[in-house]
């Protein structure tokens, strides 16, 4: 009896997801025979190429990237990653080998996911912000067998054995001139028509490594069905177009490309992240759809008011945030300005998507992180690995959905319990089932015996008028155990007073919540996704505090 209503369960997701990706226009099921064609592509080259290919059938002149050297169509995009496959296979590179991509956002960076994905190669994605240490140990680990890379970051590759090739694939002042460029395989590589990959490509994408060395989780897709993850709750449409601030090699920008290329849109994309820049370009290439991380939308929330109005955004339906944990305030703040576009969505590297909150969520609670997708499937456990139903109790948050990876490409597996992968968060529900982000759990911390999560006070700091960034974290006390320490960002030109921060906080929270410690900082370091890197706050040397 359970299996049969499993079979039944599956057949209606099945059903929802085809309804759902026909109204987004990335299925026809008035023309059956392109739909099966693109499902049963998909199983033979992966999600990219499968779009690629639908694309170049349908629209083959239409406008598949823009950067800043221009446009490139779908035949175009479509020629160059053959090209440039036909020069991967021709230096020796097989379905066996792993590529590592180290690009910003940019032609390059897409026109090289393909190529990959043509062969059939494995691809890892670097991390842009990654020093030289971390990354000769990513490629020793992942066993890399070629590089690509933007010209910025060769002094990164200085030590990587010359057994191992590298490729530059943005090279805009000339300095590198020992490593050869793109347009150079291109010029060598043999003309011809590429035969099917044995297997899909896959992605290596990594963890942040916020807390330690990144994990490698490799995705393999091999139906057009699981963008509906995405699509049940962000109305996105065939034929628009999306600006990607976020960086590709994370898990929220290549999603984001994928979906891209999958409905037939138009991909803008920047090397660095500037919010004029990006307001510009989403005025000018009328983006319906903006990716980004929080820090990212918190930069053009910073902007004056007058500024973001000069812009015409009105076509700009979804501002899509993900990658850290947004402010209530900066929700607001949002929503004030840009009216009710902003679609927050909480996930991992491992679990992609878990729930989203909608604009409508957004208004109603803003600290919330929504609801899932109808075919994921989100549970809170306890330490004792049972199931938490009631509302506003706090436990550790599992995932089961399309898109869920536990096993790491070191071998290591992620927590799970009844086919659902830990987040590695901590969560609880409110009476309508919308998810609350609490913290990581290697986060909380027992301060005096009382249970403290930091995001709360961090939250809280937000909301003062002369705070503009904030992170709590937990040191080792000994009387109490553990206490907070708090580090806050002031706003421009002004000038925090600590013992009226910490009073702030005393008259909102418990006494336990309230941080010992208040360091005032320029900045707080951020990786790329806007994720807090707390390892390297713990270093900063304290001044003497007030009583």
């Amino acid at each position: 009896m359970p299996g049969l209503r499993k079979v039944f369960r599956d057949a209606m997701g099945r059903v929802h997801s085809l309804r759902v990706l026909s109204e987004a226009g990335m299925v026809s099921l008035t023309n059956i025979k392109m739909s099966v064609q693109a499902l049963q592509e998909v199983k033979v080259w992966g999600p990219n190429v499968t779009a690629l290919r639908r694309s170049v059938r349908l629209n083959p002149d239409g406008v598949a990237i823009v950067d800043e050297r221009g446009s490139v169509t779908y035949r175009q995009l479509d020629r160059r990653s053959n090209a440039i496959a036909q020069g991967l296979r021709a230096l020796g590179i097989q379905h066996t080998h792993i590529v590592a991509l180290m690009c910003r956002n940019h032609r390059g960076m897409v026109e090289s996911l393909l190529a990959c994905a043509k062969l059939g190669v494995r691809v890892l994605l670097v991390n842009t912000g990654f020093g030289a240490p971390v990354v000769m140990d990513l490629l020793q680990r992942e066993r890399a067998s070629l590089v690509i890379h933007d010209e910025e970051f060769t002094p990164l590759f200085h030590q990587l054995p010359p057994s191992i090739p590298r490729w530059l694939s943005w090279s805009r002042d000339g300095l590198d001139r020992r490593t050869p460029t793109l347009d150079q395989l291109v010029a060598k590589a043999p003309r011809g028509e590429l035969q099917p990959p044995r297997e899909p490509g896959v992605v290596i994408q990594l963890t942040s490594g916020t807390t330690g060395t990144p994990k490698g989780t490799a995705r393999e897709i091999k139906s057009v069905l699981t963008a509906s993850d995405f699509l049940d709750r962000i109305p996105m449409r065939s034929g628009e177009s999306t600006f990607i601030a976020a960086p590709i090699f994370h898990s929220v920008g290549y999603s984001h490309l994928t979906l891209a290329m999958s409905l037939g849109s138009r991909a803008v994309l920047h090397r660095r992240f500037d919010p004029r820049k990006t307001l510009w370009s989403v005025q000018g290439q009328r983006c319906t759809t903006l990716v980004l991380v929080p820090t990212m939308l918190q930069r053009i929330m910073e902007l004056d008011r007058h500024v973001i109005g000069s812009f015409d955004l009105s076509h700009l339906d979804v501002v899509f945030s993900s990658g850290a944990p947004i402010s209530t305030d900066l929700v607001q703040r949002t929503q004030a300005v840009l009216g009710p576009v902003l679609y927050n969505l909480y996930g991992s590297t491992e679990v992609a998507v878990a729930t989203v909150a909608t604009p409508e969520d957004l208004a109603a609670a803003p600290s919330s992180v929504g609801l899932p997708p109808h075919n994921c499937v989100v549970r809170i456990y306890d330490e004792n690995g049972n199931r938490i139903t009631r509302s506003f109790v706090t436990g550790r948050i599992y995932v089961r959905g399309s898109l869920t990876v536990d096993l790491y490409t070191d071998g290591t597996q992620k927590d799970s319990i009844d086919g659902l992968v830990a987040t590695g968060d901590l969560g609880h529900f409110d009476p309508s089932g919308r998810l609350y982000f609490d913290g990581r759990e290697d986060d909380m911390i027992v301060s005096g015996g009382e249970n403290v999560y930091p995001v709360e006070v961090e939250n809280l700091l937000m909301t003062h008028y002369r705070v503009r960034d904030a992170a709590v974290l937990g040191v080792p006390d000994p009387e109490y155990g553990q206490r907070l320490r708090a580090f806050v960002v002031p706003v421009a030109g002004t000038r925090i007073d600590v013992r009226e921060l910490r009073e702030f906080v005393r008259t909102r929270l418990a006494r336990h919540k309230v941080p010992r410690e208040v360091v005032v900082v320029p900045q707080l370091p951020r990786n790329a996704t806007g994720k807090v890197v707390r390892r390297q706050l713990l270093a900063i040397r304290l001044g003497p505090q007030p009583h």
